[in-house]
């Protein structure tokens, strides 16, 4: 028996011109929203309310030691010393399409075009605000845990890494990916539905790297799914019922299950170097299941949510005991780790392979990289050594065989490109043990660490744990493959930062915390160095926001293009508007709604709401004209199953008007369709 908190809130942030956090593409910004983004807080206090563990699953790339540094100076200031370092874990999704621009070191602000206070603000508060909801809802509840198999959801994407360890290792296992979803479940004291938690390992990257629409991807889909059936005759976004679809060992999984072909020729490029005969790495691209991106995220979306829908039905294993939490900064760039009894290693300090700049299948990189590089390339090289100096020839020894592309952690103008100080943590409920790990392991290194921390429980007399990783959570280290995976250096293996013994250090380092929660001497644990926080206030290149400005004889809200008079379901119907930047409508409201589709009900002669712009049924698309000038469109695509009746659409934004040099205003205004009529097929 537990206390219990489930809340959600918004953390969509600026939809409009702020690029996307995924696939390092510095030309995919965002131009509009599919769903809105939602922090997911859950907090377990034991009944006598001495110990809690917090966490949070969101709905953005990743977590950065920013974002974790900002939210726990928030908790502190409003709940002292309740939630902490060692009982807050804050994960990421990992959805390529949030917007990005959160992160203090250097690195990540050539692809988000710097630090963008509005996305993380937003992001801060929609975590906060989550954590708040779930602390003022706390109840008496029960825990129960269940796991089962994802069929046909995902795919390794560097199978020939994943055959490079030992054979005796793979042997063990059915699949070159994790097909495993655990799931808690929260039912309060009388047994009514709280929420849930599922973990389970495949990238959110149906959507591609073309889409410039905010969403939450095939993960934040499931969400959805359980959720409308959960709050039943409520809108996206609203009701008490919270599912979670939290990340995992993701770090070689895709959800694009056709696997790797050539764009051009139709080809597989299933091969080591991910290349294609005409055209190299660039053409070669892994499609996901269904029609269109849109259509596969819903998929694998659906395969997520069905099973997660059977595990909670069928869940009896009721999850009882303490509540326990270990936390630690550990310098990544220097640990020395103890193979066996008379061979010690060390980790490096970061930096990043040529196979970086190659990227993906889910996503390729620029300038024709290919994946599996164990040479530089000269003409790469020099320009970089130009640019950006060249790596010391101790980092180049200790990253072997990896050739060196950008030596992150001897470059620190105007800040460090990487983080040197990492956090590791553990929280254990009762009998599951949540292994919060700073970025995307392997499925093998997933599995090896999963291992590792059983054992050392076992070992100390804590006996069958449930171990599960949470992905991307507290700050973003990149990739996490074996030592063997390190060895052939595919993208996954080239963005293993702080070199080859990367895993076996975190291995030590988990085992050290499982140790302590095990043998209770948590108190003991050295803190490690303290992260630093850089002063920076806005650094940026997004443009300026500028005054809206209006078409001849126009008003904001005008329509340009009307919809249809009438339409049947599975149809689209859609309308332009005169619109202005929704950067304005960010940072009025943090929870401003974009749109609403609305039913006419003749008995009350009143107009009632149907959809918002969570659903992901409606999209939003801005288009920046010149001069100030910009289009809204919204579609609704229509579902089977829409009662018939007479239906219009809303748009609701701010435009900005100078009121002098020095001073502009935000002002609100909305627009309307003309009425249409759904039509029974």
């Amino acid at each position: 028996n537990y206390l219990l908190g489930v809340g959600r809130a918004d953390c969509t942030g600026p939809v409009a011109e702020i690029p996307l956090m995924g696939y390092a593409n510095p030309d995919q910004v965002g131009g509009g929203l599919l769903t809105r983004l939602y922090s997911r807080a859950f907090i377990v206090a034991e009944v006598d309310d001495s110990r809690r563990v917090v966490f949070v699953s969101a709905d953005i790339g990743m977590v950065s030691q920013r974002l974790r540094l900002e939210v726990l100076k928030k908790l502190k200031s409003k709940y002292g010393e309740l939630y902490r370092q060692d009982n807050v874990i804050l994960s990421g999704t990992h959805t390529h399409s949030g917007p990005g621009g959160y992160f203090q070191y250097t690195l990540f602000w050539f692809t988000s075009k710097g630090l963008i206070r509005p996305s993380l603000n937003a992001i801060v508060n929609g975590i906060v605000k989550s954590i708040d909801i779930a602390h003022q809802n706390m109840k008496r509840g029960r825990l129960f845990i269940n796991r089962g198999t994802v069929e046909n959801s995902q795919i390794n994407r560097s199978p020939f890494s994943y055959l490079e360890n030992p054979a005796s290792e793979r042997s063990r296992y059915s699949s070159n990916t994790d097909k495993e979803m655990v799931m808690l479940k929260m039912v309060d004291g009388n047994g009514q539905d709280l929420g849930l938690i599922s973990w389970f390992a495949v990238h959110p990257v149906s959507m591609n790297n073309t889409n410039r629409l905010v969403n939450s991807d095939n993960m934040g889909y499931a969400s959805y799914l359980f959720e409308q059936e959960k709050n039943k005759g409520m809108l996206p976004g609203e009701g008490s019922f919270v599912a979670a679809f939290a990340s995992s060992n993701l770090g070689d999984v895709s959800p694009n299950t056709k696997g790797p072909f050539c764009v051009n020729t139709g080809e597989s490029c299933n091969n080591p170097q991910s290349t294609c005969p005409i055209g190299g790495a660039t053409m070669c691209m892994a499609m996901g299941p269904g029609n269109d991106m849109f259509d596969s995220t819903r998929i694998i979306g659906q395969n997520i949510y069905l099973k997660a829908r059977e595990l909670y039905e069928e869940a009896s294993q009721e999850v009882t005991g303490p509540l326990r939490s270990a936390h630690q900064w550990v310098n990544m760039s220097d640990v020395s780790v103890e193979l066996n009894a008379t061979h010690t290693v060390r980790t490096c300090k970061p930096a990043l392979g040529h196979s970086f700049a190659a990227g993906t299948i889910d996503g390729v990189g620029a300038f024709n990289f290919t994946q599996g590089s164990v040479e530089g390339d000269p003409f790469w090289d020099e320009i970089r050594d130009q640019l950006l100096g060249q790596p010391s020839n101790e980092t180049k020894a200790c990253h072997k065989p990896k050739p060196i592309l950008f030596s992150t952690g001897e470059m620190t103008w105007p800040h460090p490109w990487h983080p040197d100080i990492v956090d590791v943590q553990i929280a254990a409920i009762g009998s599951l043990a949540i292994v919060a790990v700073p970025g995307e392991f392997t499925t093998m290194s997933g599995r090896r660490l999963r291992e590792a921390v059983k054992r050392e429980f076992d070992y100390h007399g804590t006996p069958r744990m449930d171990v599960v990783i949470a992905g991307l959570c507290n700050v973003y280290t990149h990739y996490i493959t074996t030592y063997e995976e390190y060895q052939v250096q595919r993208y996954e293996a080239a963005s293993t930062i702080y070199g080859p013994h990367t895993l076996s250090a975190y291995v030590q380092l988990y085992r050290g915390l499982a140790r302590a929660i095990a043998t209770n001497t948590v108190q003991d644990l050295p803190r490690g160095p303290e992260p630093p926080v850089f002063n920076i206030r806005n650094v940026t290149l997004v443009p300026p926001l500028t005054a809206d400005r209006l078409p001849a004889s126009k008003t904001f809200g005008d329509v340009l293009q009307e919809v249809r008079q009438q339409y049947r379901a599975s149809e689209v119907a859609e309308v332009t508007f005169v619109g202005a930047n929704p950067r304005n409508s960010a940072e009025n409201t943090t929870e401003h709604n974009f749109l609403m589709v609305e039913r006419y009900a003749s008995t009350s002669d009143s107009w009632h709401v149907v959809q918002n712009d969570a659903s992901w049924d409606t999209r939003f698309y801005w288009t920046k004209g010149l001069l100030g000038r910009s289009n809204v469109t919204i579609e609704w695509h229509i579902p089977h199953g829409t009662e018939p009746g007479v239906y219009r659409i809303r748009y609701f934004g701010h435009y900005k008007k100078k009121l002098s040099n020095s001073h502009a205003v935000s002002i609100p205004f909305e627009g309307t369709s003309s009425v249409f009529e759904i039509t029974a097929l």
